[in-house]
């Protein structure tokens, strides 16, 4: 069964066709890595998926009900959650109070003024721990470095619990113990039996992680397949050797 369709999904800014008919369909219970060329529409598709950016036209299907619209503050409600390639943060919060905001649902102002449970705590603290950030908990975000910022979204999207995982680049600028962190934990979801799609670049990663990959180039679907089958393609090469 498939966690995620989509059918002929159109994206344009103006001329640029940044999703132009993109077809594709991603397997429940797998890691799928979204590769291609820098500008090719992968990040876009992503981000109409989420609700970042509005469908121009075509169909999302999730868990088998169409959508032709997804917007930011519904696409949680559908079982949907990511991290973005720019971290995003509540910078003036601890990095406790980021994850106490997911876990409760309350909110910023509430995770701020209200009472926590020993529940939503003690949930909170098992993803930290997770990351390798549970010492960290009283940290201002602001003062993380770059690679504990990433982890710390990370940590967000585990304590969110939803089925469907959408990572934008998690491995970018991650120290060798960061990425075998991170590497361990997608692989654990997948084990849970949620979906992963990951947009990545390192060869190795892929090759590692994915169940299967989808090549976009120029907002269209290249090539879908098993890593060893597609990335062996010559009109896959082509495309990454004429970045």
């Amino acid at each position: 069964m498939f966690a995620l369709e989509t059918k002929n999904l159109k994206k344009y800014f103006g001329g640029v066709h940044a999703v132009d008919g993109l077809t594709m369909s991603i397997r429940k219970g797998t890691i799928t890595s979204i590769i291609g060329p820098n500008g090719s529409g992968k990040s876009s598709c992503v981000n109409v998926l989420s609700g970042v950016y509005p469908i121009d036209s075509g169909t999302v299907t999730i868990d088998g009900a169409h959508y032709y619209e997804l917007k930011t503050h519904d696409v949680s409600t559908v079982g949907i959650t990511r991290t973005f390639q720019e971290v995003r943060l509540f910078e003036q919060m601890t990095v406790l109070d980021n994850i106490l905001v997911v876990t409760t649902e309350r909110g910023v102002f509430g995770a701020l003024f209200e009472r926590h449970t020993d529940y939503h705590v003690r949930k909170s603290m098992e993803v930290l721990k997770r990351v390798g950030l549970e010492e960290k908990k009283n940290a201002l975000a602001s003062n993380l470095s770059y690679g504990q910022r990433k982890l710390l979204e990370i940590a967000r999207v585990l304590a969110m619990d939803k089925s469907l995982l959408l990572f934008d680049e998690p491995f970018a600028g991650l120290f060798p113990q960061m990425v075998k962190i991170v590497l361990s934990i997608l692989k654990e979801l997948r084990e849970q039996g949620r979906t992963i799609v990951l947009i990545e670049h390192t060869m190795d990663i892929i090759r590692e992680l994915s169940d299967e990959v989808i090549v976009i180039d120029e907002g269209k679907v290249l090539a879908h397949g098993t890593p060893e089958a597609v990335l062996k393609r010559k009109d896959v090469v082509e495309a990454y050797l004429g970045e």
